[in-house]
């Protein structure tokens, strides 16, 4: 056939419109507007008049309180799927002004629960599908290269450059080979593999990095491995930072002499994260060098990772620089203040994982003790009662959870902890006063009491608590979250993790040896936030609040009832912060402890009663 020349788009207006072919299916989709080009100044301080907002979930607020209105001021994305990049949603009561922010964190859709269940979560398709993206670098642990491509906007993924980096680092490793003989079939794909220096480690870091046509650049950080399975029925979560312009005056060369900043501002961010990607031994040069050439000023989090090193704690520098693995979450953990009004009352530490390795109690005591540090005052000592020390707990699925799960047998291949040895027997009896249902109270019926089963029962001083649920808990788990809620009531967050890591010496490090060293294994990545992050004025009282089934906490006033699912009341008290956030939790609380007969899940055991599917579980080795 003789070249016709391009075909015009169809009007909207033509009745004949729907019988037409259309050549591009993004005709049909409303493409976000380009950001604007100019570039922003070089930035003497962070910014933190630079958040965008949700439409939709402004949309729903307005339709809820009609005595709220939006802030002029308050950017708005638009498109489908494109949500907010700084998660600021500013409300002010026409009698007491408190701007909310929405989580700073989203959980993805889970494919087999309902549309209200999914509400303000994300999808692959909304991170990637985009036909502005010009260049996308994909690092994890997984990954499958035709599910990423076929994510990418069809109109334009064969023109743009992708990038994988994964770990598997031997030439036989069936990963590697799939990947090698994928990336034959899309020439815009470059393979590269991390530098790998531990044997028994492994590149568990899931994150990617985004580049548009606009001259914006965009980070992600999150929790699924780049396979089908991780992106329908297992519960992840997700960070992505605001879109990032280009600097007036792009630094030539980023360098570890550049300015490093204040734990929790951009500028640290920055330094943090492309000093962690310049570990992975020139492979990411380019990466950097473009990374160094953005604006990061609007990002409020730290960055938290870990990398194969070892070092020692007494040369480490926190001022200048967050160390990797246990010995950096102690660092960012000492400059968070974690306010204790009522000293008696006491406060919460939840560490929610989907893998548990073999650990010594010494090991985990010390873990604790890292993640119970806080900012202290010299002067605090001297007055009131002191503070109690947190409690510590940990979410981890039981078999029966699993087995209930979406997917059944099959979503525990993701999930591991090991329960055969006698060192591993001992753990258990350690850890086990310590662990939590992943469901909750869900699996609780009838026929288990009739059984004579011993079930769980609400934490010790939370019995009283309403339920409020995540909507999350027929989905297995493979987010890591961590924790620290300011008292058992959990109405108050005082800090938040999400990261790649699970309990591991591998993922956060070993205990010093005998010279201080830490010995880290494997690459992992993560994000921590707390209140502070998002003050904009000096002195505001800013609030972080677990929010159920959405991102943004509700904005009643007298009511202390939790409506709507329990999704973070903002209740009405003579001393109101001028700012709440919100923080989109994946589990129902109050935290429902194993009961007696409770185990968790091991996926190198056999299980024999079926799962939905009518199968059984035959044990697997951890991929």
């Amino acid at each position: 056939m003789a070249d016709q020349g391009p075909r015009k788009r169809p009007k909207l207006d033509d009745a004949a419109g729907s019988h037409l072919s259309r050549p591009l299916t993004s005709l049909d989709r409303e493409i976000s507007p380009p950001v604007p080009t100019k570039r922003a100044s070089a930035p003497l301080k962070d910014n933190h008049d630079d958040p965008t907002g949700n439409p939709w979930l402004a949309m729903r607020i307005r339709q809820e309180r009609q005595d709220t209105t939006i802030d002029d001021d308050a950017e708005h994305s638009d498109g489908e799927g494109n949500e907010a990049q700084t998660h600021k949603v500013a409300l002010k009561s026409k009698q007491s002004p408190v701007k909310i922010l929405s989580s700073p964190i989203k959980l993805t859709r889970i494919q087999n629960l309902p549309g209200l269940h999914n509400f303000d979560a994300v999808s692959l398709r909304d991170l990637i599908r985009d036909p502005m993206i010009k260049e996308c670098w994909q690092f994890n642990y997984m990954l499958d290269l035709d599910f990423i491509m076929d994510h990418l906007d069809p109109d334009v993924k064969d023109l743009v450059h992708v990038k994988i980096v994964h770990g598997s680092w031997r030439k036989e490793d069936a990963q590697r080979t799939r990947l090698e003989e994928s990336a034959k079939r899309y020439p815009n794909a470059q393979i590269i593999c991390a530098h790998m220096p531990e044997a028994f480690g492994t590149h568990h870091t899931k994150m990617m990095v985004l580049f548009r046509h606009d001259n914006t650049s965009q980070i992600v950080i999150h929790t699924a491995n780049m396979i089908s399975q991780d992106w329908a029925n297992l519960a992840q979560a997700v960070w992505r930072s605001p879109v990032l312009p280009l600097l007036s005056e792009p630094l030539s060369n980023w360098g570890e002499s550049s300015p490093s900043g204040l734990i929790g501002s951009g500028t640290r961010f920055k330094y943090d994260f492309l000093r962690y990607l310049k570990g992975y031994s020139g492979r990411t040069k380019f990466l950097v060098d473009q990374l160094g050439m953005y604006d990061f000023s609007s990002i409020r989090a730290a960055v938290i990772a870990s990398m194969p090193s070892k070092a020692n704690i007494a040369e480490s520098q926190p001022a200048r620089q967050t160390s990797w693995g246990w010995p950096g979450l102690k660092e960012i953990l000492s400059t968070i203040p974690c306010h204790q009004g009522d000293t008696s009352k006491q406060p919460g530490i939840v560490a929610q994982v989907s893998s548990i390795a073999t650990l010594t109690e010494k090991w985990i005591n010390n873990f604790a003790e890292v993640l119970n540090t806080k900012k202290t005052k010299a002067s605090s000592s001297f007055f009131g009662l002191k503070a109690k020390k947190p409690k510590l707990q940990v979410i981890f699925p039981t078999a029966e959870e699993v087995r209930q799960s979406i997917d059944g047998y099959a979503s525990g291949a993701s999930i591991h902890m090991k329960l055969q040895s006698t060192a591993q027997q001992k753990q258990l009896a350690f850890m086990k006063p310590m662990l939590c249902r992943w469901m909750g109270d869900a699996l609780e019926d009838q026929e288990n009491r009739d059984k004579g089963h011993v079930l769980g029962s609400a934490d010790t001083g939370e019995a009283k608590l309403l339920k409020r649920e995540a909507l999350r808990g027929t989905a297995a788990p493979h987010i890591k979250t961590y924790l620290r809620f300011a008292s058992t009531e959990r109405d108050s967050i005082q800090w938040a993790m999400v990261t790649s890591a699970n309990l591991s010496q591998q993922a956060w490090g070993a205990l010093p040896d005998k010279e201080g060293a830490v010995r880290i294994c494997s690459y992992e990545l993560g994000v921590v936030v707390w209140p502070d992050v998002f003050r904009e004025e000096e002195g505001e009282e800013v609030r972080m609040v677990p929010t159920f089934g959405k991102d943004a906490p509700d904005f009643d006033k007298g009511n202390k009832s939790h409506r709507d699912n329990g999704g973070g009341k903002v209740e009405d008290r003579q001393e109101r912060p001028k700012m709440v956030v919100g923080f989109r939790m994946p589990y129902d609380l109050p935290l429902i402890p194993y009961g007696r007969d409770d185990l968790p899940w091991c996926a190198t055991s056999t299980y024999r009663a079926p799962d939905a599917f009518g199968r059984g579980w035959g044990g697997v080795e951890p991929r």
